[in-house]
């Protein structure tokens, strides 16, 4: 079990996932869901149900964290020079072999974080209230990463299970889904699907709304994995250190924390107040560990 006098680095390095898992261990429910590709207009083009499986960890009467089954798989992260709006950061395009891992199915919503927040610190304070958007059911934000972390190791201490934040190659392989366009959805995206500042396009996609705020968690479609609002809404904080490139990255999934730089921490999926190429799969932005923003959240990971 995880105990509050562990260091943060010991946190982290224990929690990564063993590149050898075979198999995700927990008893797990089986739900369908409906996911929706769109065409290079961002027209709806194919509907399918998917299935997928996951657990349910009790934070309290109305605060439900359920954890998705992410299965292992290789997949190609980064971007191919030829993707529009794909900077640097995003490249060399390397294969990655992750092995099965769960995630949260939506980004922290605001009562999950309050269960948390009311138990016993482990390395600091949190904030009771952290959002500018108020909602139950809508992402917390206004969080940094040292937040995120803290509420990891406060939900690793009440469930004996090691919560952490996901990797960045964990990240975008479960925002993938098994695709490999720019968005899970296709080469573009629409406000249906998401939410981000739409007045703006991607591709030969069209415009569409900018709600000015957070949405709740799940108002759209999920992706092939049964994943929530991986486009858009808040930005997500990963656990490695920020580097400038994937030059030497690691290809087993594992959390990156060699020669990177530990005072930047990345983020992923874009948000509501950004332009939809923020939202590609592959984005990727970095802020110092206590950066707060009120379009910056995250969402948890946990190992078999």
């Amino acid at each position: 079990m995880f105990t509050p006098h562990q260091t943060l680095s010991q946190s982290i390095s224990d929690a990564v996932p063993s590149a050898n898992a075979s198999r995700l261990t927990m008893p797990l429910t089986s739900w369908h869901f409906d996911t929706l590709t769109l065409d290079g207009q961002g027209r709806e083009l194919r509907r399918q149900q998917r299935q997928a499986g996951y657990y349910t960890e009790r934070l309290g009467d109305r605060a439900p964290l359920d954890m998705v089954a992410i299965p292992s798989g290789c997949f190609s992260m980064g971007t191919p020079a030829a993707e529009a709006n794909s900077p640097k950061r995003e490249s060399p395009q390397h294969p990655v072999q992750v092995a099965p891992f769960y995630l949260s199915k939506y980004p922290i919503t605001q009562v999950q974080w309050l269960a948390v927040a009311k138990l016993p610190p482990v390395r600091r304070p949190l904030r009771a209230k952290a959002a500018r958007f108020r909602g139950d059911a809508r992402p917390v934000e206004t969080v940094s990463w040292l937040d995120a972390v803290e509420f990891c190791d406060r939900l690793s201490w009440k469930t004996g299970r090691r919560y952490r934040l996901p990797s960045e190659a964990e990240w975008e392989y479960a925002c993938r889904a098994g695709t490999t366009t720019p968005f899970y959805c296709g080469d573009t995206l629409n406000t249906n699907l998401a939410n981000y500042d739409g007045r703006h396009r991607y591709g030969q996609g069209r415009t569409g709304r900018f709600r000015q705020k957070t949405t709740v968690v799940g108002s759209f479609l999920p992706n092939d994995f049964g994943l929530y609002d991986m486009q858009g809404n808040v930005w997500e904080w990963c656990a490695d250190f920020w580097h400038p490139s994937y030059e030497n990255a690691p290809q087993d999934g594992r959390i990156w924390l060699d020669d990177g730089d530990e005072t930047s921490r990345p983020l992923r999926g874009g948000s509501w107040m950004y332009f939809p190429s923020y939202c590609r799969a592959a984005t990727r932005i970095h802020y110092p560990p206590q950066f707060k923003s009120y379009n910056v959240g995250f969402r948890v990971a946990c190992s078999p």
